[in-house]
């Protein structure tokens, strides 16, 4: 028989609580006792011994905790069973009113992180509070070493709560003071529990066609609101915004509505929708009254003009005013139609969820009917379009049943037998997510299929096909509940109990159905549909397309259309590529050596103006083939735009003594439609000068004037030019006056925008050292972003774009010669993708390479290869949260006293939000333990400390030199066991040298490249549990430092661990709590030495900048400094170096010489030598500057 798991029954106390055990009557009842709740079942609180452990028999434990009342809960906290193996490292959270309908608290994958131990204590942060009475922590994953157990902490407050229950006949009335109620804001707030997908919740309207609605509707919350627009009272077509999903799943939602004039937000829960209202009115105006839970008929009690509301509000305010408080206390404003309580009911609809498609399975034994046949009845929901969901064994056998779901219901026997039947409900599709009922009843071999909209009655046939006739099928997945068989009621709760049938991969008390496509994560306006575990977009019709419909199947302008070879004609294209903004349609003229984009407008034909005057101007605004945004992302993007303006004039000045300026301030006003601003001067002519070309050509008829139309002569004058200035095109709008003089005329004409060159295509920058990069604000692409670019190079590895956050980042780089790799991490651990060449990538070609990410699949293209795909976790984190800018190539020096610490995950003490959580490595399974790291160094120093990683399990890795300056690995993965260590490299690596270590692990597979690659083979295979730090340079591990020494002196560059980049850590985020910096540590560029132009630090210096320097005589390394104003430097740290062997412990005082890199200044600094160790010495600067 299962173990049924412990309920454990606790109080809470407003804000932080705490309470103590005691042990009653089997359960376990908490009292309150300190300023924090807190639960350990066999001895005391939280930080106190004992704790709670399931029967190891138990194979779906969980640990339920009552409140006593609702409560508003903000926070839970973890902690191992005291002194004991035993411990919780990742979990679900559920919550319930009842504790038979439960709801799981999602945030991003819907994990909780848990413990690595049983001391530390893991707090999780709620992003959004709970109200509820009851939780329960469902255990996923736990000690592998041992078995799950926790001590229990929570953190909430009580609330005052007012609650009135409609059973789908009755309402509240709030009747007006006045005959009606005339408002230009309104705030209303609400809590709901709805039983139905149906209902009412709040209406109210007016004489004069204003309304406001609020109702369910298919599970879904729609909105209606009209300010004074008639025609939208008797309109069929009302418009309704709609927010939520499946919000008739018994659990509360919120709502808020806040509405100022025309502009509304309309909240639901975390979703909010904000709109403007249709026509020209401001104001709310409702007569006599606002119903709640349903619309009543005037002059009908009891009957309803829509489904009323059935379920529970809370806490329901209109505009400040509490209405179930106003009618529990019997106030004569609140007028009750029907029976509203107010205590909330509790149905008991006890579901169970399908999980899986491939084996979920309910068994049911079935008793004998008295009137002979088979009966059953059920509801269900679900998103999939198939599956088998019921399966009934007839007599005789082999005679059997199915049902199942193709879109619609099928049912058919699909054995060999003398009877065979086929039918199908015709209803409503019946995968929309929203519950249906259906009923099946054979009798004397008839068969009645019951479903929503009435019934089908379906006979069996004699025969069967000669083939095979069973039908094969997916399993059912999604939510059945209120099942009866032959008219008796099947308990799930005995079920789950194991005494009564049988039962797989079930979860029950909860229907854990989800919406996919709240919110639409299709880009584009592609339309969202879903399955129970993915969904998919379509993305026709939209101008997209790729998973999401990111991709634009437009080119970005006309010259890219010619670049592909295309002819002249009408094209769309999309000026921002994957962007927001949509497809325009131009013009592409190719019969130039320039490609020409041409944008027309509304009136491109001559228009002649007369009878206009300056209090009383002729007005016209241009309407263009695309919109504003579009149009100024194709102005920026063009190399030059143009646009010809010809006016013909004819008597065309003001009749009053205005003195003789340029008359097209006065006449002629043009606005543009980016800019919104109003142009002084004319076409050929430069902005603010208030001229025409004329005046700039010096060929006006009159040359007393700055225009030709400025002379006001009887005969026709022409002021024609082209505006090029980018900033104010195009023309929006023009404005004319003085047209109404005796023989006064003008004839103008505004030709279309026309616009050359691709501003993005072949802007080539040129990298000439491993420090050089580019600088761009941090990349805004949480859910979908797409990377593309042209390079060409000599080098064998190097990253072509990089932006990380605190945990998420996101890199393009070239791995080796012939690999490209895209890698990145939301918070699901590292994603890889690499596409590997046939041919060396590093040819001095141009090659090109496409990366994209979205929270459907990841791809990489590069050149004509074969495209490679990797699918996004269906429950992980969706959103990549970067923080940082785009980096190439960090070097960092050290002295033995420095050394960089990042490190993977905050105190466990600290409030960690899910967001946020510890980097650390699933323990699913063994086998994908995998490791990745490279690093640059140049250092003379031996033995040396280069690199450690360490883990809260004692676990670490070791990257040292050995006295002889031979490189050693050190994998220590079983504390019971000895370090596994390998010396790839027997030569001596401290030769002032620049050497590329790289190292990959895959299980117990080792390889390691310095000049070759070479592979080695661990000890164990086990994972890094919970990765702590890494450090670079000295190391405070004992074991570690016994065999590497002291410290490390010399340059560190391009480290990477994984995907974590430590010096750019230290470089960018100096202060955060994830970098610690120990000793000196300067800025340096040793990185951007090269193998052919470096030396040794006793010999000259490199003739790159920022390089390493020191002078012949005395023999000491000295450092430099760095002019942080130079752009080559500033990714550069330099370090302090041993300087001589001094056998007493004296300091003494020497001067040095420091260089940065070939700058002609010098600058000698003064230090002291300190005596350090045994031999080594180094070397602390008191003046380290260095200028141009």
């Amino acid at each position: 028989m299962r173990h049924f798991p412990l309920k454990c029954n606790f109080t809470l106390k407003p804000f932080i609580l705490q309470t103590l055990p005691l042990f009653t009557s089997g359960l376990y009842t908490f009292l309150q006792s300190e300023p924090l709740w807190q639960l350990s079942i066999h001895h005391g609180p939280l930080s106190h011994s004992g704790g709670w452990s399931p029967m190891v028999t138990d194979q779906e434990p969980w640990l339920q905790v009552d409140l006593r009342e609702q409560m508003e809960v903000t926070a839970v906290a973890t902690q191992g069973r005291y002194d004991s193996w035993d411990w919780v490292s990742s979990y679900l959270l559920l919550y319930s009113d009842t504790a038979r309908a439960w709801k799981q608290y999602r945030h991003e994958d819907g994990r909780f992180v848990g413990n690595v131990n049983s001391e530390a204590v893991v707090q999780n942060k709620l992003s959004h509070a709970v109200r509820t009475r009851f939780l329960r922590l469902v255990p996923l994953d736990w000690n592998p070493s041992g078995w799950l157990g926790l001590r229990l902490e929570a953190y909430g407050c009580s609330y005052k709560s007012y609650v009135a229950d409609f059973d789908s006949r009755s309402s509240l009335l709030y009747r007006f003071n006045q005959k009606s109620m005339s408002t230009v804001k309104d705030v209303i707030s609400l809590r709901f529990k709805s039983h139905q997908a149906e209902g009412v919740l709040l209406h109210g309207e007016g004489q004069r066609g204003d309304y406001i609605t609020l109702e369910l509707h298919r599970g879904r919350l729609d909105l209606y609101l009209n300010l004074g627009e008639i025609r939208l009272r008797f309109s069929s077509g009302r418009v309704a915004v709609t927010v939520g999903s499946l919000l008739d799943d018994q659990q509360w939602h919120s709502v808020h509505i806040e509405r100022f004039n025309k502009q509304v937000n309309l909240t639901v829960d975390s979703h909010t929708q904000h709109f403007q209202t249709k026509g020209e009115g401001h104001s709310l105006e409702v007569d006599y009254e606002v119903s709640f839970g349903g619309i009543p008929l005037p002059g009908k009690p009891g009957t309803f003009l829509r489904k009323n509301f059935h379920g529970c509000m809370e806490n329901l305010y209109y505009n400040g005013i509490n209405i179930i408080d106003l009618a529990k206390r019997r106030k004569p404003q609140i007028h009750s139609v029907g029976n509203v309580t107010f205590s909330c009911s509790q149905p008991q609809l006890v579901s169970c969820t399908f999980l899986s498609s491939s084996s979920s399975f309910l068994s049911l034994p079935s008793a004998a009917s008295a009137t002979g046949g088979f009966s059953v009845r059920f509801q269900f929901r679900t998103w999939n379009p198939d599956g088998l969901l019921l399966a009934v064994q007839l007599n005789p056998e082999p005679q059997r049943l199915e049902m199942q779901i193709s879109n619609i219901l099928d049912l058919h026997n699909p054995t060999y037998s003398t009877f065979n039947v086929k039918c199908s409900y015709l209803g409503p599709r019946v995968n929309d997510g929203l519950w249906h009922s259906v009923s099946l009843n054979t009798r004397n071999l008839q068969i009645t299929l019951a479903g929503l909209c009435g019934k089908r009655l379906c006979h069996f046939h004699p025969g069967c096909p000669t083939v095979d006739c069973q039908y094969l099928t997916p399993a059912f997945q999604g939510c059945v509940r209120l099942i009866f068989i032959n008219s008796q009621p099947m308990s799930l709760n005995q079920v789950q109990q194991g005494l009564l049938g049988n039962y797989n991969e079930l979860q029950f008390d909860t229907c854990n159905i989800r919406d996919r496509c709240l919110p639409n994560l299709c880009e584009h306006g592609g339309r969202c549909s879903q399955t129970w575990s993915s969904f998919s977009c379509d993305c026709s019709g939209t101008g997209y397309s790729g998973a999401t419909c990111h991709n634009s199947i437009y080119e970005s302008s006309c010259e890219a259309y010619k670049l592909i070879g295309s002819s002249s004609g009408f094209y769309s294209i999309d000026p921002d590529g994957s962007g927001p903004l949509g497809p325009a349609q131009v013009y592409c003229n190719m019969t130039e050596e320039k490609v020409w984009t041409v944008l027309t407008h509304n009136n491109t034909a001559p228009v002649t103006v007369q009878g206009s005057s300056l209090y009383k101007p002729h007005i016209m605004k241009f309407n263009y083939s695309a919109s504003a945004e579009q149009l100024r992302a194709i102005v920026s993007g063009s190399e030059q735009c143009q646009q010809e303006v010809v006016y013909n004039c004819k008597k065309s000045l003001p009749d009053s003594a205005i003195p003789l300026i340029p008359w097209v301030p006065f006449m002629c006003k043009q606005t543009s439609s980016l800019s919104h601003q109003t142009s002084n001067y004319w076409g050929g002519f430069l902005p603010g000068v208030q001229q025409c070309s004329c005046s700039l050509e010096e060929n006006c008829m009159d040359m007393n004037y700055f225009c030709n139309c400025d002379a006001d002569t009887d005969a026709w004058a022409n002021d024609t030019g082209i505006l090029s200035y980018k900033d104010h095109l195009p023309v929006s709008q023009i404005v004319i006056g003085d047209t109404n003089r005796t023989g006064s005329q003008a004839v103008y004409h505004i030709g279309p925008l026309r616009c050359y060159g691709d501003k993005s295509i072949w802007n080539a920058a040129s990298f000439y050292q491993e420090s050089s990069y580019l600088y761009f604000p941090t990349l805004q692409a949480e859910l979908a972003s797409d990377i593309s670019f042209y390079f060409k190079t000599s080098t064998p590895s190097g990253v072509f774009l990089e932006n990380q956050g605190l945990k998420d980042f996101i890199r393009v780089e070239l791995s080796s010669p012939s690999v490209v790799t895209f890698s990145f991490d939301v918070g699901n651990g590292p994603a890889v993708l690499s596409v590997k060449s046939h041919l060396p990538l590093n040819d001095r070609q141009w090659h090109y390479v496409r990366a994209e990410r979205n929270v459907k699949e990841a791809s990489l293209q590069v050149d004509q290869l074969p495209l490679r795909f990797l699918e996004a976790p269906a429950d992980g984190h969706l959103r990549l949260r970067l923080s940082s800018q785009l980096f190439v190539e960090v070097s960092v020096s050290f002295d033995m006293e420095s050394s960089v610490t990042y490190t993977f995950q905050e105190p466990f003490s600290v409030m960690q939000n899910r967001s946020s959580q510890a980097s650390s490595v699933s323990t699913e399974s063994s086998s994908r333990a995998r490791e990745d790291v490279a690093f640059s160094f140049v250092t003379s120093q031996r033995p040396a400390m280069l690199l450690t990683v360490s883990t809260f399990s004692q676990q670490y890795i070791a990257v040292i030199l050995a006295k002889n300056g031979s490189l050693q690995i050190w994998y220590h993965l079983q504390t019971d066991r000895s370090p596994d260590v390998f010396s790839p490299v027997l030569t001596n690596l401290a030769d002032g040298r620049l050497h590329r270590i790289r190292i990959h692990r895959v299980g117990k597979n080792l390889y390691v490249q310095v000049s070759s690659g070479e592979k080695y083979t661990l000890s164990s295979d086990a994972e890094l549990i919970l990765i702590r730090s890494l450090t670079l340079g000295k190391n405070l591990n004992e074991e570690v430092m016994q065999a590497a020494f002291k410290g490390f002196i010399g340059c560190l560059s391009s480290v990477q661990f994984n995907h974590v980049a430590p010096l750019k850590a230290a470089l960018t985020n100096r202060g955060s709590s994830l970098v610690t910096i120990r000793g000196p540590l300067v800025q340096s560029n040793c990185g951007a030495l090269a193998e052919s132009t470096s030396h040794t630090l006793q010999g000259k210096h490199s003739h790159t900048l920022c390089s390493l320097t020191r002078p012949r005589t005395p023999p000491l390394v000295m450092s430099r400094s760095m002019n942080l104003h130079s752009q080559h430097c500033i990714f550069s740290l330099c370090f302090l170096t041993p300087v001589a062997n001094i056998r007493s412990p004296t300091q003494t005082e020497v001067k040095a010489e420091s260089v940065c890199g070939l700058l002609t200044q010098k600058t000698i600094g003064v230090g002291r030598v300190r005596f350090w160790g045994e031999k080594s010495i180094f070397l602390i600067m008191q003046n380290k500057t260095c200028t141009n």
